[in-house]
C-alpha cells in the first residue's frame, strides 16, 4: 500500500506522490508568540512531527518549514502591557516554545522563518494582488483583499460567499468594501511601538496575519509545494486567505495537499481560558513525563477530537509502561526494519493509512506481547526501531520505568528530572476494566446501527491503541487484550 492522505482541499483519502520525486515539501503554520505554547499547539506540532517522520521513514527527503508569528495584535498589546520591546518579547517565547518543543521530542524544522524577516516579500505579493485588481487601498490606509473578485474563495472551508457572510460582522469604520474582505497591510496607529512598524509604499505600517504564511511558503518552498498543515481551527478563515492571496497573486495552486489536526478538549469541554480549563505544555510537564504526553496525543488519529484529561493521561502512561517493561525483559537487539516483516507491515499499512498512529500503536502492543512470550533480542529491537518513528520508546528501559526520563520545568523554565514512574518489571495492562470495555463496545454498535461509521471505526482505533482487540462475528463482538 502507498502512503494515502485525506486532503481537506478534496475532502477524501488519496494516494500521495510529491511533485518533485523523492522530496517533500511541507509547510506547517506555527505559533503567534505572545505566551507559552498550550497543549492545543502541542498535539498539532506533535502530529505533524510525526507525519515528517513517516514521510522521512518511508524514504523521502523532507523541507519542513514551521513559520513563527512574531508581529501580530496580540504580541504587541501583550509587549505594551510588559513594558518591553516588541522584539524582547517574541525572543523570549521563542526561545521557551523550543524548550517545550525539544521536551516533548519534536524535531526542528528545517526552516522557521520569523515573519518579521520577510516583509519585503510580503509587499511584492500585496503589490502584485494590487495590480491585478484583488487588493485596494482603504480610507484608513490599510490595504485589502477584495474577496469577491478572487473566483475559488471557499473551496477549502466548502461553503459559498453568501453562507461565509452570514456569520460575518464587520464595521463600518473598517473600511471594507466588503465584510468578508481582509486586511493585508495595517496602518500604523500613533500609539503603537516603533518595533511594531515598517516602510511601505502604503506609508508605516505592518502585515495582516495572513499574508505572512503566503511569503513565508513561497520563498521558501516555491509557488506550489505538496503538503500545507495546520489546527482545524485555522481551515477558515486563515487557510482560506492564503489560498485567495497566494493563488490570486501566482496564478497556481498554493498547495496540492492540505491537512489540519482536531481539536483538543479538555473533560469532554472546549479548551478555554474562561473556563478555566486552560493548560500550557509547562503545567502538564509538571505531572507528566514528556513521552508520556506524547504517547497520549498520539493515541488518537490527529483529524479526531482529543480529550485532556488526567484520567486519560494517567490511562497512556501506564500502556506506555507496558511497552517499557516488555523492553525491560529482554536486551534489545540492533535492528533495521525489514518491511516485509508480518509486524512491520502491519504498523506501515497503519501509517500508510492518513498517518493512523492509534492502530500503529496496537501493533506496538501486540510486538510487546510477543517479546514478553518469545523473549527474542530482535522482536524487541523491531518493537524500539518501529517505536522510534514515532518518536517513542528511545530511552534506557530501566532508568524510563525508575523515574529517569520524567522531566517537568521548574520557575526558571529549565528542564529536570522527576522520579514520576513505577520501577519493576511487572506486566501492566490497559487502565481499562472490563466494564468501561464493555460500554465502549456498546457504543461502537450504537454507532454502527445508527450508521456512523466514522465514530465505530474510531471507537475500534481507540481501543486499539489501549491494547484491546475487537473481534465481530454473526454471534456479536468480543475482545482480547494485545
Amino acid at each position: 500500500m502507498t502512503l494515502h492522505i485525506h486532503n481537506t482541499l478534496t475532502r477524501r483519502l488519496e494516494p500521495f506522490a510529491p511533485i518533485e520525486p523523492g522530496h517533500v515539501r511541507m509547510y506547517v503554520c506555527g505559533i503567534t508568540v505572545y505566551d507559552l505554547c498550550h497543549v492545543g499547539h502541542a498535539r498539532s506540532n506533535i502530529a505533524f512531527d510525526v507525519a515528517r517522520r513517516w514521510l522521512e521513514a518511508s524514504g523521502y527527503r523532507v523541507t519542513f518549514v514551521r513559520n513563527i508569528t512574531d508581529i501580530d495584535d496580540k504580541i504587541i498589546r501583550r509587549a505594551v502591557q510588559n513594558g518591553e520591546t516588541v522584539r524582547g518579547l517574541t525572543d523570549r517565547m521563542i526561545e521557551a516554545m523550543y524548550q517545550d518543543f525539544d521536551a516533548l521530542g519534536i524535531a526542528r524544522p528545517t526552516h522557521d522563518p520569523r515573519a518579521t524577516d520577510y516583509v519585503p516579500q510580503m509587499l511584492d505579493i500585496v503589490r502584485t494582488l494590487e495590480d491585478k485588481q484583488l487588493a485596494y487601498r482603504a480610507a484608513d490606509g490599510d490595504v485589502n483583499y477584495a474577496v469577491r473578485r478572487f473566483p475559488g474563495y471557499g473551496k477549502l472551508s466548502g461553503k459559498t460567499l453568501d453562507e461565509l457572510q452570514a456569520g460575518e460582522r464587520v464595521a463600518v469604520a473598517q473600511g471594507k468594501g466588503d465584510p468578508l474582505d481582509f486586511v493585508l497591510w495595517k496602518a500604523a496607529k500613533p500609539d503603537e511601538p516603533a518595533d511594531a512598524q515598517w516602510d511601505s509604499p502604503y506609508g508605516r505600517g505592518r502585515p495582516g496575519w495572513h499574508i505572512e504564511c503566503s511569503a513565508m511558503a513561497c520563498a521558501l518552498l516555491g509557488k506550489t509545494f505538496d503538503i500545507h498543515g495546520g489546527g482545524a481551527d485555522l481551515q477558515f478563515p486563515h487557510h482560506e486567505n492564503e489560498i485567495a492571496q497566494s493563488e490570486g497573486a501566482n496564478g497556481v495552486p498554493l498547495a496540492a495537499v492540505w491537512m489540519h489536526n482536531g481539536f483538543v478538549n479538555v473533560d469532554n469541554e472546549k479548551m478555554s481560558k474562561s473556563l478555566g480549563n486552560f493548560f500550557t505544555i509547562r503545567e502538564v510537564l509538571q505531572k507528566y513525563d514528556a513521552e508520556t504526553v506524547r504517547f497520549f496525543m498520539l493515541r488518537a488519529h490527529y483529524r479526531s477530537p482529543l480529550n485532556h484529561s488526567d484520567a486519560h493521561l494517567d490511562d497512556a502512561r501506564a500502556a506506555l509502561k507496558r511497552l517499557y517493561t516488555a523492553l525491560s525483559v529482554v536486551k534489545a537487539a540492533d535492528v533495521s526494519i525489514d518491511w516485509s516483516e508480518p509486524f512491520a507491515a502491519r504498523f506501515k499499512a497503519a501509517m500508510d493509512d492518513d498517518f493512523n498512529t492509534p492502530v500503529a500503536l496496537s501493533v506496538l502492543f501486540e510486538l510487546a506481547s510477543e517479546v514478553n512470550r518469545g523473549k527474542d533480542p530482535c522482536h524487541a529491537g523491531l518493537l524500539r526501531a518501529l517505536g522510534g518513528v514515532l518518536g517513542l520508546l528511545q530511552a534506557d528501559p530501566m532508568a524510563w520505568l525508575q523515574g529517569g526520563p520524567s522531566r517537568h520545568h521548574e520557575a526558571s523554565g529549565a528542564l529536570v528530572g522527576q522520579g514520576a514512574c513505577v520501577s519493576g518489571n511487572a506486566h501492566v495492562t490497559s487502565g481499562l476494566d472490563e466494564p468501561a470495555i464493555a460500554a465502549r463496545i456498546a457504543a461502537r454498535a450504537a454507532a454502527k446501527q445508527a450508521k456512523n461509521f466514522a465514530e465505530a471505526d474510531r471507537i475500534r482505533n481507540e481501543l486499539l491503541g489501549q491494547g484491546i482487540v475487537l473481534k465481530d462475528s454473526a454471534a456479536g463482538t468480543t475482545w482480547e487484550r494485545a
